[in-house]
């Protein structure tokens, strides 16, 4: 069937996203179709029908000539400014601009000597809502919010941060690992607790082992030094807790640990402090050569170590009662499954290929505070804390909340997943007034929004096949506002919903990519909007009418504005390897249909894995999106598939690559080819494929795998063996080499370079601290020795993992160009 077939079949209208062209067809936005759309065709761009011939030269040069769009925006006091940054012309700094929301204009410049007033967005608010207090440059300011009179507190060269009002009024911040408060009234500085990372007076008895035991038992002038040292450290310590004019707030943690997480209570009494030994610590060849610095020489650049090498990582969690000076251990044993053996099946199988027998056994698992946004919360009264936690080996996510009267965690959620826990999605926090939490969590196969009583049963608040982010809550706990894909995988909306009733509301209807930040009245939503074919801008919703969003700033170029763009189809593709189709963007030249001689087709694979880029916003691959206008405008026929493993369609679809990444992706870019055969008039013998980092992965996997699927490839950035990549990213997907060489083994193209049968370019950066330039050089000498003659390396030797230089981002793209019209 032809794609203009299925677009009259039911092709429709979403807002600002969709051809005016095509037939209308109304979606609810406030409830997710059984069906979502087959295809959904971008909004044309405005010079869609100029005669301007796109080139590498201008799409690859500066990107500052199609605009600067605004970044890092945020509301101002008043909620009628707002304010963001701009990259300056020709330069990578930024300047602070301040706009009125009822002006016209793109605003003003803010003035270096008043960035201190108007850079607070880092602030947070007393309990009155009167004041807030924040961090600018490393000093701390309190700002009157009906005045706009700003008080600065410190004067230091020393870095403070993580300023907060405690419950008294008076302000605390943290330097390094010494917590202060600082008395509005007397301007008194307190300090409230010092992390010391040495072993302390008491060092000797923290840590008892079988034979310091026997010592004590046996030997009384032993015993009786302990009893001395322990009856010193008590009357000072209580010397602490009586007398206020004494300053002992040293709490000891032991020499080569260091602090990880620490969380001020707001009331100042408490601290929950989490602890590891060094977890920076590297390998003496964990570096990366730079051959082109400053001073001549080659420099050896620390870099991060392999996932091969990464040792298992663990932390202590204590609670710190200031007010006593004491600290207690707070053990994962109340957890549930705290020593589950989630890896059993894995290593039976591993050990299987060995010819062993794996014995599984329970033993307690290494847990760490997660790596999340704010993983610890304190009631606004300090009087409850919630700590989210996580399992080394990524199975398992727990929120506990603390007894501070016992000194143990009390779980009040596990979420476990038998691939991994996906390190977004990862939001709570408290409603105070009842002391219940709210969270997110994947339980039901997609991020959903949930709120539990600490003593009671959780609740969804939300429900369906689509995923919720980024969530805030009103001031007066009732409401939370979030974003979300609810009509349409690829078209994320802003919406609320009421805590009471559960009902859900829509509050955009924009369509494309929508980013949102709440008024400080919240009457208001500022609202970073884009299409597929359009940069992003900010615009003004009014809550309180159903007139349309406003938008307010226009930095886009007219140049920009005036170029033919291609405006892709998002096309559900039917998959043969599950139920859910695979949404690509289909880029379609004219007459694509009509031609005696079948099409020639490029397939881009985006980066990540774990990212979606089929969606209707403007891309943060800008560059090739229009090298894909370019292609187009030449009649390439241009397919971008969000492959099983990107993100926004679930838990299953992320978690498809478990313990074998390269095999399904692969599977669904066959479907895409063969989709484009059967609809798009392409030849099966003229497709071409190309991507970086992940694409280029998937890249060398699929022409290694499956030689036939394409005729010629290039891979950027590329990663050819997963035990070289970092821990965090690799382990959750493939587990540890140590636990699971098969599926690093299965999931690696250098395994598989024998596959090789059509012409390959690889593109290098070579100063890549994110994928090593090893990679490219170990897989070359792999095709040397295999004697594979078809493929060809470019490197880049002052290029990092994102290139910067745009003669090297021309370079990478004419020899990218090059291939296709060469081979296909």
């Amino acid at each position: 069937m032809k794609l203009q077939l299925i677009a009259a079949a039911i092709s429709f209208s979403l807002a600002a996203c969709a051809s005016t062209a095509q037939k209308k067809v109304t979606l609810d936005n406030n409830a997710m179709t059984s069906e979502a759309p087959v295809s959904v065709l971008a909004t044309s761009a405005a010079g869609a029908a100029s005669a301007t011939t796109i080139t590498l030269e201008k799409i690859m040069s500066d990107p500052d000539w199609f605009g600067r769009s605004p970044e890092s925006w945020y509301w101002g006091d008043d909620s009628q400014t707002v304010y963001y940054q701009q990259k300056q012309v020709g330069n990578p700094l930024r300047d602070l601009i301040q706009k009125n929301v009822s002006t016209q204009g793109n605003g003003d410049a803010v003035k270096l000597a008043q960035m201190h007033v108007v850079a607070d967005t880092n602030a947070v608010l007393n309990n009155a809502g009167t004041h807030e207090v924040y961090t600018f440059e490393g000093n701390v300011f309190v700002k009157t919010l009906a005045t706009q009179a700003v008080q600065q507190l410190t004067y230091t060269s020393a870095v403070e941060y993580s300023a907060m009002f405690l419950t008294n009024g008076n302000v605390a911040y943290r330097v390094d690992d010494v917590f202060y408060a600082h008395d509005m009234n007397s301007q008194k500085i307190i300090e409230l607790a010092n992390l010391k990372m040495s072993d302390g007076e008491s060092a000797a008895t923290d840590t008892p082992n079988y034979i310091a035991n026997e010592q004590h038992e046996l030997i009384e002038y032993i015993a009786l030094q302990k009893r001395n040292k322990d009856l010193r450290a008590e009357q000072k310590r209580q010397l602490r807790v009586k007398n206020s004019t004494v300053t002992q707030t040293n709490f000891y943690f032991g020499k080569g640990n260091e602090v990880v997480h620490a969380s001020l209570s707001p009331a100042g009494d408490k601290l929950v402090v989490s602890v590891a030994s060094d977890k920076s610590a590297r390998n003496d060849s964990d570096i990366m050569p730079n051959y082109i610095a400053g001073d001549g020489h080659i420099k050896a650049q620390k870099v991060r170590n392999r996932v091969a090498d990464n040792r298992q990582y663990a932390e202590q969690l204590y609670i710190l009662d200031l007010s006593q000076g004491t600290k207690a251990l707070l053990n994962y044993d109340s957890l549930p499954g705290f020593d589950e053996d989630v890896l059993a099946s894995v290593r039976k199988e591993n050990y299987a290929r060995e010819g062993k027998t794996y014995t599984s056994k329970k033993s307690a698992r290494n847990i760490h505070v997660m790596q999340a946004w704010d993983p610890i919360q304190w009631q606004k009264n300090g009087k409850q804390v919630a700590v989210m936690l996580e399992a080394w080996d990524n199975k398992d996510r727990w929120i506990a909340t603390v007894d501070l009267e016992k000194k143990a965690l009390v779980s009040q959620h596990r979420l476990h997943d038998d691939a991994w826990i996906n390190y977004t999605f990862n939001e709570m926090g408290w409603l105070s007034n009842s002391s219940s939490l709210y969270y997110l969590s994947e339980e039901s196969g997609y991020a959903q929004l949930y709120v539990k009583p600490i003593n009671g049963k959780a609740k969804a608040l939300t429900s369906g096949s689509y995923e919720v982010n980024d969530l805030t809550l009103s001031a007066d706990e009732k409401t939370i506002y979030f974003k979300a894909n609810k009509k349409h995988p690829g078209i994320y909306e802003i919406y609320n919903v009421d805590l009471a009733s559960g009902k859900v509301k829509a509050l955009t209807d924009l369509g494309g990519m929508n980013d949102y930040a709440l008024s400080p009245d919240e009457s208001k939503l500022l609202v970073q909007h884009s299409k597929i074919t359009m940069p992003p801008e900010l615009y003004i919703k009014e809550l309180a009418s159903n007139s349309e969003a406003i938008q307010i700033t226009h930095t886009v170029s007219e140049t920009f504005m005036a170029m033919p763009w291609s405006a892709p189809n998002v096309v559900a593709i039917e998959s043969s390897h599950q139920e859910q189709p695979i949404y690509s963007k289909v880029y379609l030249p004219k007459g694509y249909d009509q031609n005696n001689t079948k099409n020639k087709a490029v397939m881009f694979s985006h980066g990540a894995g774990y990212l979606q880029n089929s969606h209707l916003g403007w891309s943060g691959y800008f560059r090739e999106y229009m090298f894909h206008s370019m292609l187009v405008q030449q009649g390439y026929v241009v397919i971008d598939m969000d492959y099983r493993a990107s993100k926004g369609y679930g838990r299953d679809w992320r978690t498809a690559i478990y313990r074998h990444m390269g095999k399904p992706e692969v599977q669904d870019m066959r479907d895409g080819v063969n989709w484009l055969v059967e609809n798009a008039n392409v030849d099966a013998k003229r497709v071409g494929t190309y991507g970086g980092s992940y694409g280029g992965f998937l890249t060398l996997m699929s022409m290694f795998t499956d030689p036939e699927l394409f005729q010629s490839g290039s891979a950027l950035r590329l990663v050819s063996d997963w035990a070289y990549y970092n821990h965090g990213y690799t382990a959750n997907i493939l587990n540890t080499p140590a636990d699971d060489p098969i599926a690093y083994e299965r999931s690696s193209p250098i395994y598989f370079a024998e596959g090789l049968e059509k012409p390959l370019l690889i593109n290098a950066p070579m100063v890549d601290d994110n994928v090593f330039f090893q990679d490219t050089v170990r897989l070359v000498q792999r095709l040397i020795e295999l004697e594979k003659q078809d493929f060809e390396t470019a490197i880049y030797p002052v290029e990092p993992h994102g290139f910067v230089q745009p003669s090297s981002w021309l370079n990478e793209y004419r020899r990218i160009y090059k291939l296709f019209e060469n081979t296909l």
